[in-house]
């Protein structure tokens, strides 16, 4: 035992000496002395504590320190606040002490890395969502909380594996839901990164360890390849006079992923799955925006450039702060080539983000878009008596990934998301121009206020006196200020309109014998279109909804098309539903669902958001009713659940059984030859014995396209039959979907 403390602690020293030896921003001993106070204070304070793992305690924190000392690049402040950022939530420290010791700049931001504490009423906030825009206030005063927060949880995501399943889907989901875009809105490239493969990872495993045993075997052919392309290119940028590092980089596990599941084409069809970086130290006296196009013009005159392929951030960077020249050629052997094209300067702030940003900062010089969304966010943060849920919500909009430039009138430059309205652009402008909106002039053609605008458009608002936001604003808002605006503008009037509204629904009720309750909610919101219960009041006492077939409605089966329903078993949650008896769980823990439970007293819905069928990968959510919900894990709603209310969610698994079938849509194409519709239909009906509900194909050009709904018995057997539809003469592509008109 004491040989194993002695270890451990020596490992502890270690960590210390290596984030002293490479604290780059620390100017004297004086700051080093700091540092190790910091850590005597830490480490006496967490003394006996242990993390999951079984190291000791004080080893996370030395290394969210190191990650953020050398990973990305800040100082000695932030590194004596990151070693300190669990002693007041988790020891008997308090904020004073720690302003005693280090001052108030430090104190400031341990206290925004402190988790709040006290109970908060569960239908309105989120202990998860109060803690995030707690953290996010101290912006008001100083981003580097934000920077350790995410060293914070890069750590934690590094370490998931001691945690169980349901933490580790829970803290997984919550990283790639706001911490891994919080980290591309600060420019921290490699953490985001980093941060999407690990949440990968833990949420889908075997697509994980399959995409990387993919990328490992194709390694020495991707080396070969780079160093062909890239011997031609040297010689030229040599010749030139450039001083320059060249590097291939292979595309993330993540993004791989994500391409894979949005063209829905296989690994192997990925034609950019790495690219070449060019870094080059400036040439003095010659702008680095030309000496980029330099580059390029070299690379183009020895490899023909895809027209359609060039990103330009040299000449207007992203908000985030990126400078970089992208462009696609066709090199050997008819391979198409990523080249990523940054002076020194470029590649440190694209790779370490906020803090070279500062770093390259010039005084007095004017605020970058980086700079602009702070403020935002502290406008945000500002409104008084903002609810978290809605927060976070709000704060999930603003971290849009890429950008449109539009002109006023008079030729200023204003930025939005892609994907904005001339509302939105409104809004910009000033609340009173947004709330009294009627038309816009884009590029001197009258159009209405919903009109998606496109970079280089120029925009005049029109305006009425007297006219006042609607509802359906909110649906074609697209930024925080535009939809923060007509939240505002609306309030006081839906105040008046939730009373009437909730009044009328409680009449209703009344002559059905009936009292509003969770399993009434169940049925009635997604009949009237509505989220959640004050949107339904709303629309009610406004007339935009009416009550008339209520009766019909509440008596309708909401539950999913199913031939049979089956088991599920389910991690014991931490409170049990009040509908479960003991006798419901099995010797394991796991809380049984069986077939012959009585509809009313049904403890589990399968969510109509995603339609999980027996195989997939899902989770439960734990609703205050006792009822649980269960979702795909890659369910959009899911993984809003696991950032807000991860406290309710349930471990998941489906028991086996062959008897049941449940409905499901895929969606196939390919050549419309002779005889391939009797193909498809034969492999399903006769070779799989799959019963079909509809089928929704339709043939035009020489090419057909459309869906087939089909009742399978789980994830396996519909896989296995797209596995053989796929092999069939004429069929190019067969892939499942989302039922979205149930």
């Amino acid at each position: 035992m004491e040989e194993k403390i002695i270890i451990e602690e020596e490992k502890i020293q270690e960590e210390l000496n290596a984030i002293l030896e490479h604290c780059g921003r620390c100017k004297d001993d004086k700051d080093k002395a700091l540092i190790t106070k910091a850590f005597r204070i830490a480490n006496e304070a967490h003394k006996g504590m242990r993390r999951k793992s079984g190291e000791p305690f004080i080893m996370h924190p030395l290394a969210v320190a190191r990650i953020v000392s050398e990973e990305i690049g800040m100082g000695v402040t932030s590194i004596i606040s990151a070693i300190l950022h669990d002693v007041v939530e988790d020891t008997e420290l308090t904020i004073e002490n720690i302003e005693n010791a280090f001052g108030k700049k430090v104190a400031t931001i341990v206290d925004g890395l402190t988790k709040i504490s006290g109970v908060f009423d569960k239908e309105s906030n989120s202990l998860q969502a109060e803690n995030f825009r707690k953290m996010l206030l101290t912006l008001s005063d100083d981003v580097r909380v934000i920077i350790i927060k995410l060293a914070d949880r890069l750590h934690n995501m590094r370490t998931l594996e001691s945690l169980p399943r349901r933490k580790q889907v829970k803290i997984a989901g919550e990283t790639i839901y706001l911490y891994a875009p919080l980290a591309h809105r600060l420019g921290l490239y490699n953490i985001k990164t980093e941060m999407e493969d690990l949440s990968l990872r833990y949420r889908y495993p075997e697509i994980y360890d399959e995409l990387s045993e993919k990328i490992a075997l194709s390694e020495k052919r991707r080396r070969q390849l780079i160093n062909h392309f890239s011997i031609p290119i040297i010689s030229r940028l040599n010749q030139s006079g450039f001083n320059f590092d060249i590097s291939g980089r292979s595309k993330s596990i993540y993004s791989i992923y994500q391409k894979m599941a949005q063209k829905n084409v296989s690994f192997e069809e990925i034609y950019d799955l790495f690219a070449i970086r060019i870094v080059f130290d400036p040439k003095p006296g010659i702008a680095e925006k030309t000496q980029c196009w330099d580059i390029y013009s070299s690379i183009t005159d020895i490899y023909p450039p895809k027209p359609d392929r060039i990103r330009d951030w040299v000449s207007t960077p992203k908000a985030n702060g990126y400078e970089s020249l992208h462009t696609t050629v066709m090199g050997p052997n008819g391979k198409w080539m990523e080249v990523q094209i940054r002076s020194r300067r470029m590649d440190e702030i694209a790779e370490r983000g906020f803090a070279a940003h500062w770093k390259y900062k010039a005084e007095g010089a004017q605020d970058t878009e980086l700079d602009k969304w702070i403020k935002s966010i502290r406008e945000m943060l500002e409104k008084p008596n903002s609810d978290a849920m809605e927060f976070l919500d709000e704060f999930k909009l603003n971290l849009f990934a890429s950008e449109i430039m539009v002109f006023t009138p008079k030729g200023n430059i204003i930025t939005l998301p892609a994907g904005a309205t001339a509302l939105d652009f409104a809004y910009e402008i000033h609340s009173e121009i947004g709330n009294s909106a009627i038309g816009a002039k884009i590029n001197h053609k009258l159009l209405p206020v919903n009109t998606r605008l496109s970079s280089g458009d120029q925009v005049e608002i029109l305006t009425a006196e007297g006219r006042k936001p609607t509802m359906e604003w909110n649906e074609f808002a697209t930024t925080v200020k535009a939809k923060s605006a007509i939240k505002t503008a609306l309030k006081a009037e839906r105040k008046d309109r939730i009373e009437v509204g909730k009044k009328m629904l409680e009449d209703q009720l009344k002559k059905l014998n009936l009292t509003p309750s969770g399993r009434v909610f169940k049925k009635i919101l997604p009949a009237y279109e509505s989220s959640n219960k004050d949107e339904l009041y709303s629309k009610i006492g406004s007339g935009m909804v009416s009550l008339d077939n209520l009766k019909d409605i509440l008596s309708k089966n909401t539950k999913n098309k199913w031939v049979r329903v089956w088991d599920l078993s389910l991690g014991r949650p931490a409170v049990k539903p009040k509908t479960v008896d003991e006798d419901a769980y099995d010797d394991k823990g796991r809380l049984l669902l069986k077939e012959n439970i009585n509809e009313n007293e049904q403890n589990y819905e399968l969510a109509s958001c995603c339609n999980p069928i027996p195989g997939d990968e899902v989770i439960g959510e734990r609703q205050d009713d006792g009822v649980i919900v269960i979702h795909r894990t890659d369910c959009s709603d899911a993984i809003k659940i696991m950032s807000s209310h991860g406290d309710q969610l349930v471990t998941v698994s489906w028991t086996q059984h062959k008897v049941f079938s449940y409905l499901a849509r895929i969606h196939l194409s390919g050549w419309d030859r002779f005889g391939v519709y009797n193909s498809i239909t034969n492999t399903i009906a006769q070779e799989f014995n799959i019963s079909m509900r509809t089928i929704n194909l339709h043939g035009h050009d020489g090419i057909f396209d459309g869906t087939i709904d089909l009742y399978v018995h789980n994830a396996t057997d519909l896989n296995n039959l797209i596995l053989n539809l796929v092999k069939l003469k004429g069929v190019e592509s067969v892939h499942r979907v989302e039922i979205k008109d149930q």
